[in-house]
């Protein structure tokens, strides 16, 4: 079973069904037709049979119990009364007789548990042992605990394997919250706390994923801040001795650098930590990379108008980060599409460069990756567009071809 409720209801409708079988028994040992009562009814037709007769003078009948008692070798004591109710012989301690209107079987009195027997003529006759049986309510008490015992040895096994689940996932919570971001929780069952731990298994590696991105975030940044600044600190330098316009101009292309790189970085991380879309507009995406296209020589802008719902700032810097890439890595001229494909929105940014090897067609959108020894650029271009894409629902790769040919693809309906 798939749900952790249907598994208690399972318990208790067995334990339920366990306390009707064992009562069952209980009232079939205890009830008028079973073996126990056929034995007392077996046993006062002897008894009626074994003593004298009815007549008889008491004398006799009371020679016949000491007789009986002997027999039996047991400490009885016993009691014969008429129909009447009295005393006609006795042997051992006086005994009470039987209350009227009273069937035979047990009755508990002063001197405890006695057994009355109606015998067939009439006659009573009453039987105590000095060893006298326990209370009745001992015995309520015994099959009520034998219920409870039953209960608690069938409910013990789910109960606990459903708490040793649980002490699992409780482990791997702490260790994860101890740091050890490795710490999984084994998968059993598949009700709901099988579902918690797939959750917890699924939000500990999207953690360690997000850990692990930032780590590497934050090494490649420090390395990349490290030369526009040192630049920086070069063109000081160089200017204070020689005030060459020269120097001046190349400080303010290294400040303008650093500022786009610590942009980059900023928005990298933002969609990294939150990887949802905070402003939902329409936005003509043909529009967008007309505009955008505008900006450099040698772009051909081609296509239908295509609507997607999505943040326009995040989407014109998608199509800037492709045509930058394009710019910088390619040969003009560059084509810009735009169209639709299967209910997607589809852009195309084709350069005539030599393209992207096979072996490194999907290490280009890792962040601060840069092909062969380029070292232009920030190295995040294309990892925030392949970040922005998947943001609105859709994904950025490499199109398969001999040209440098990036497609993002968007749904309609993001």
């Amino acid at each position: 079973m798939r749900r952790l409720y249907q598994k208690i209801y399972l318990a208790m409708v067995a334990s339920l069904v366990l306390v009707v079988l064992v009562a069952g028994m209980m009232w079939r040992l205890g009830a008028e037709t079973s073996p126990g009562a056929m034995g007392f009814e077996f046993a006062r037709e002897l008894l009626g049979a074994a003593l004298p007769p009815a007549d008889a003078p008491p004398a006799v009948q009371r020679q016949a119990l000491e007789r009986f008692a002997r027999r039996v070798d047991a400490d009885l004591d016993l009691a014969l009364f008429d129909r009447s109710l009295a005393p006609i012989a006795s042997t051992g301690m006086p005994l009470p007789p039987p209350r009227r209107g009273e069937r035979s079987g047990w009755s508990f009195g002063a001197r405890g548990a006695t057994w009355n027997f109606h015998l067939p003529d009439d006659r009573w006759l009453v039987v105590h042992a000095r060893r006298s049986p326990r209370h009745p309510a001992i015995g309520i008490i015994v099959f009520i605990g034998s219920i409870a015992l039953a209960v608690a040895i069938g409910a013990y096994p789910m109960v606990r394997g459903l708490t040793r689940r649980l002490e699992r996932l409780q482990n791997g919570v702490e260790k994860l919250g101890s740091g050890d971001l490795a710490a999984r929780v084994q998968v059993e069952g598949r009700d709901e706390i099988a579902r918690l731990a797939e959750s917890f298994n699924r939000a500990a590696a999207r953690i360690e994923d997000l850990v692990g991105a930032h780590r590497l975030l934050l090494a490649n940044a420090s390395h990349e801040l490290r030369t526009p600044l040192s630049r920086i600190r070069l063109g000081l330098e160089l200017l204070a001795q020689n005030n060459d316009p020269k120097y001046k101009a190349q400080i303010a292309q290294d400040i303008a650098e650093l500022d786009a790189l610590i942009e980059e970085i900023l928005l990298a991380s933002r969609l990294d930590a939150n990887p949802r879309l905070q402003v939902h507009e329409d936005v003509d995406l043909l529009a967008l990379a007309a505009e955008e296209g505008a900006r450099y020589e040698d772009c051909a802008v081609d296509g239908i108008p295509v609507s997607v719902r999505g943040d326009p700032r995040l989407l014109r810097r998608m199509i800037r980060n492709l045509l930058e890439n394009a710019k910088r890595h390619g040969k003009p001229p560059m084509q810009v599409n735009v169209g639709r494909d299967s209910g997607r929105a589809v852009i195309e940014v084709i350069d005539q460069g030599p393209g992207v090897p096979e072996t490194a067609r999907e290490r280009v959108f890792s962040p601060f990756f840069r092909l062969g020894e380029d070292a232009s650029g920030t190295g995040l271009g294309l990892a925030l567009v392949r970040q922005i894409a998947r943001v609105h629902g859709g994904d950025a790769m490499l199109a398969d071809g001999a040209r440098a040919c990036f497609r993002v693809t968007i749904p309609l309906e993001a």
